[in-house]
């Protein structure tokens, strides 16, 4: 397995590993949408915004997303892992463990202070990963929509 920054030309391979990420969240977007999204993550200038994809050979099997933000507790900003997603017959694998490693080695390359994330209550089987790796925060997350 190897991981890579996310580029303009993973669009094909990206593609099917978001789409199953939304599924899993039984969620859509809008393929115009899905495209700036896309656009983002890999537009050189757009500074705070990334990803990395884990493949097997030609294969993407694993997708990971992060942001980039200040914070009030420190100069260094921190960094939010946003989206992390492996395909369904690599699970359990070690693909979700080098995603995340990929992130908290760009984070510290990047001198940034963390690295945090969420997830769905229900997602019991990735909890067990990020127990592992990082832990619960001790906070709760609260959502607003607008």
């Amino acid at each position: 397995m190897i991981v890579t920054p996310l580029n303009n030309s993973n669009y094909n391979q990206w593609l099917p590993l978001w789409n199953g990420y939304l599924e899993f969240y039984k969620s859509s977007l809008a393929p115009e949408v899905t495209d700036i999204v896309f656009n983002r993550l890999c537009d050189p200038a757009e500074k705070n915004m990334g990803g990395f994809l884990a493949f097997d050979g030609d294969i993407a099997i694993g997708l990971v997303h992060y942001i980039v933000h200040r914070g009030t507790w420190s100069v260094n900003d921190v960094c939010y892992l946003e989206d992390l997603f492996v395909g369904p017959n690599v699970r359990g694998g070690g693909v979700g463990r080098a995603l995340i490693n990929a992130v908290a080695d760009f984070a510290r390359e990047s001198d940034l202070r963390h690295v945090y994330w969420q997830t769905q209550k229900t997602n019991e089987r990735a909890q067990i990963l990020y127990e592992k790796m990082a832990g619960p925060s001790e906070f709760i997350v609260y959502k607003m929509s607008l």
